[in-house]
C-alpha cells in the first residue's frame, strides 16, 4: 500500500530525461546569409498530438507548443483535438495515420500496445522516475507513461451539501445516499448527475472497486482467477449498487438521456448540481468555472473500512508514440517536454507522474480524511494481461459505458431487468471468459 505522502519523499528527478529512451539527435544542414553551410542539432519535422483536450487545445495547448518550441525551435507541433476522442482514434489505429504523439485509448489490450506504439523503456527503468508507467506495459516493457495521475472519489458542491445540511462527509452508501435525499429535499439542485448520454463518464465508477476492497492486489491477482466477481458483496457489486439505487431512487437528473458534458461542468459550477463521481482530474475543470473556486470540492468514494478511507490512484490517459510516425524523435522529446516541463498534470489538479514533484492541493481534503491511497499491484508472472483479455474476450466492459447505461436503464424503470439480472449476466460471461483466457 501507498500512503497519501508517499509521494512527496522521493526526490525531483532530472528534468528532460525522456521515459528511458536516451533522445538521438537529428541535424540538417542549412545555408547562411553568406552562403555558408551549417549544422543545426536537435530533433526537427512536424509532427501532430491528438488529445482529448477540446477545451483548452486552441489555448493553452498553443501556449504549451510556443515553450516546446524555445527549447526544440526546428519541431512544428500541431493539435488536434477529439470530442469520440475513444471511438475516433480506435478507428484511425486501423491504418498507420493516428498521429505522432497521442493519448493511448484505455482498451487497447496491453499484449497488443506493440502493434501500435514505440517502446519508452523497461518499467523497471521507468519506475524509478514515473508513476504507473505498468499500467500500459507488457512483458516488462512500458508503451506510455501517464500524462496525469488520479485519485477517484466524488466532485461535488461543498456550497449545495451546507444548504441541504450535510455536515459530514459520507463514508457509506447509504450516507451518500442520505445526504444525496436532502439535496433533494432542500435545494433545488440535482443531486447526482449519471452524463448517461456521454457515456463515458460513467466509466469513471470503475476504479473505485480499489476503494472497496482495500487492497491493491484486487484486480490484477485476485480478479482474473475468480469466476464471480459481481457477485453480492464483492467490490464491483457494491460499487455499481449505489448507482442503481440513486438512480432508482430519483436523485439523478430528470431525463438521464439527454445529458451534456461540458454543460454539466457548468452546472455544478453554478450549484445546480451537487455531484458527480469523476477522477481527480474533473476538479480544476469545473473549479474554473465557478465564481468561488472553493465551492467546488473532492470526497472520497463513500465507503470504509472500519474507519479507513482509501482511494485508487492511477494514471490517466497515457502518452505514447505512434511506432509509424516517420518523425519518432521529434514526438519523443515533445512527450519529454510534456511529462517533465508543462507542469499539465499539477494545473488541471492531478498529481504529478514524475515521482518527487508537489502533491496538489486540490486533494488537501484527502490528506485532512486521511484517506490513504492505493495502486493496483501488478499481475501474478505467467497472468500478465489476464485482465483485459477476459474483459475483451466476455465483452464486460469494465471500461465502456454500456453495462452502466444498463443499470441506469434499470434503475429508473425503463427496462424489466433487476439490477441482479445485469450483475448474474456479467458473471456467466466473466466466469466463460476466464476459462478460455486461463484454460481452467
Amino acid at each position: 500500500m501507498k500512503v497519501l505522502l508517499k509521494f512527496l519523499v522521493f526526490s525531483i528527478l532530472a528534468v528532460g530525461m525522456l521515459v528511458g529512451c536516451s533522445q538521438k539527435e537529428s541535424s540538417s544542414t542549412n545555408e547562411n546569409s553568406g552562403g555558408e553551410k551549417t549544422e543545426k542539432s536537435g530533433p526537427s519535422g512536424e509532427i501532430l498530438v491528438l488529445t482529448n483536450r477540446t477545451d483548452i487545445v486552441d489555448t493553452v495547448f498553443k501556449d504549451y507548443a510556443a515553450k516546446f518550441n524555445e527549447k526544440y525551435p526546428d519541431v512544428k507541433v500541431n493539435f488536434e483535438a477529439i470530442t469520440d476522442y475513444e471511438g475516433q482514434v480506435k478507428i484511425r489505429m486501423n491504418s498507420t495515420e493516428y498521429g505522432d504523439a497521442l493519448l493511448i485509448p484505455n482498451d487497447v489490450p496491453v499484449n497488443e500496445l506493440s502493434n501500435f506504439f514505440e517502446p519508452l523503456g523497461s518499467v523497471e527503468e521507468l519506475s524509478g522516475k514515473y508513476l504507473h508507467v505498468d499500467e500500459d506495459a507488457f512483458d516488462g516493457t512500458s508503451y506510455g507513461i501517464p500524462v496525469t495521475v488520479n485519485a477517484q472519489g466524488v466532485v461535488y458542491n461543498k456550497k449545495v451539501f451546507e444548504e441541504a445540511g450535510v455536515t459530514e462527509i459520507p463514508t457509506t452508501p447509504e450516507a451518500f445516499i442520505e445526504a444525496l435525499k436532502k439535496v433533494k429535499e432542500n435545494t433545488d439542485a440535482i443531486p447526482y448527475y449519471t452524463n448517461y448520454a456521454a457515456g463515458w463518464p460513467l466509466t469513471q465508477w470503475e476504479p473505485n472497486r480499489l476503494s472497496i476492497a482495500g487492497v491493491e492486489d484486487y484486480v490484477n491477482v485476485q480478479m482474473p482467477n475468480m469466476d464471480d466477481p459481481f457477485a453480492e458483496g464483492k467490490p464491483h457489486y457494491i460499487l455499481y449498487k449505489l448507482m442503481h439505487d440513486i438512480a432508482k431512487e430519483g436523485l439523478i437528473e430528470p431525463d438521464p438521456l439527454t445529458t451534456d458534458w461540458e454543460s454539466s461542468k457548468e452546472m455544478m459550477a453554478k450549484g445546480e448540481i451537487a455531484s458527480m463521481i469523476l477522477g481527480s482530474w474533473a476538479i480544476t475543470q469545473v473549479q474554473a468555472l465557478a465564481e468561488n473556486q472553493d465551492d467546488i470540492g473532492y470526497m472520497p468514494f463513500p465507503y470504509n473500512h472500519d474507519g479507513k478511507l482509501y482511494s485508487e490512484t492511477s494514471g490517466d490517459y497515457k502518452i505514447g508514440i505512434n511506432k509509424n510516425s516517420e518523425n519518432i524523435e521529434a514526438a519523443k522529446a515533445w512527450v519529454d517536454w510534456f511529462l517533465n516541463e508543462s507542469n499539465y498534470a499539477i494545473e488541471n489538479g492531478g498529481i504529478s507522474p514524475v515521482i518527487g514533484d508537489d502533491f496538489p492541493t486540490t486533494l488537501s481534503s484527502f490528506q485532512e480524511l486521511g484517506v490513504e491511497l492505493l495502486s493496483n499491484s501488478p499481475a501474478k508472472e505467467g497472468e500478465d494481461g489476464w485482465i483485459d483479455a477476459i474483459d475483451q474476450e466476455g465483452e464486460i466492459g469494465l471500461f465502456q459505458p454500456e453495462f452502466k447505461q444498463r443499470i441506469i436503464e434499470s434503475g429508473i424503470g425503463n427496462t424489466k431487468e433487476s439490477f441482479d439480472d445485469i450483475m448474474n449476466d456479467l458473471n456467466a460471461d466473466w466466469k466463460a471468459a476466464r476459462e478460455k483466457v486461463t484454460n481452467n
